[in-house]
């Protein structure tokens, strides 16, 4: 009579291959999570330049005469000592000015890495408008762009860094 042994549990062959196919699956989810971290972070940056650009045109609209003046027309980050009034005393459209783009500066430099950025106020009309009219509020008869530019890490394998810009137009 014959017994019959049968083979029980996996051979060393078995439990390699199912090693080896975990460890490929782990490193593709590795890789997964790496791309997910990059682009979560470059939607971050964006979403800081968007908020820094709404800031700054926040700022433009309370300063009117300050646009019409071209107070704002200017390459920013900037640098500087912050005007008198910046202490409480009362600001005219010049000082105004001046802190809203030191101000905003400090901000764009804490918020992005390594930006720069313009602003154009450009009129649309070529007729004059009253300096009192001016510095007294009246609408803005033109439009201002915004465009932010910064370094972020690319989305390539490299350790390259790649300028990622951010242009608004608006009328204050």
């Amino acid at each position: 009579m014959r017994i019959r042994r049968l083979n029980r549990g996996l051979s060393l062959v078995e439990v390699l291959v199912a090693v080896m196919v975990f460890s490929v699956g782990l490193i593709g989810l590795a890789g997964l999570m790496l791309v997910s971290q990059r682009t979560n972070h470059s939607a971050y940056l964006r979403t800081q330049a968007s908020f820094l650009a709404q800031s700054m045109a926040d700022r433009m609209r309370g300063n009117i005469g300050g646009v019409w003046a071209e107070l704002y027309n200017q390459t920013y980050p900037q640098t500087g000592t912050p005007p008198a009034c910046s202490s409480g005393a009362s600001c005219g459209m010049t000082d105004l000015a001046q802190r809203d783009r030191l101000a905003w500066s400090t901000q764009l430099t804490s918020l992005l890495p390594a930006p720069t950025a313009t602003i154009t106020c450009t009129r649309l009309s070529g007729m004059a408008v009253a300096t009192e009219l001016q510095a007294g509020g009246a609408p803005y008869d033109g439009l201002c762009t915004f465009v932010m530019t910064w370094s972020e890490a690319s989305l390539s394998t490299t350790a390259t860094s790649s300028q990622q810009t951010f242009a608004w137009v608006f009328q204050p």
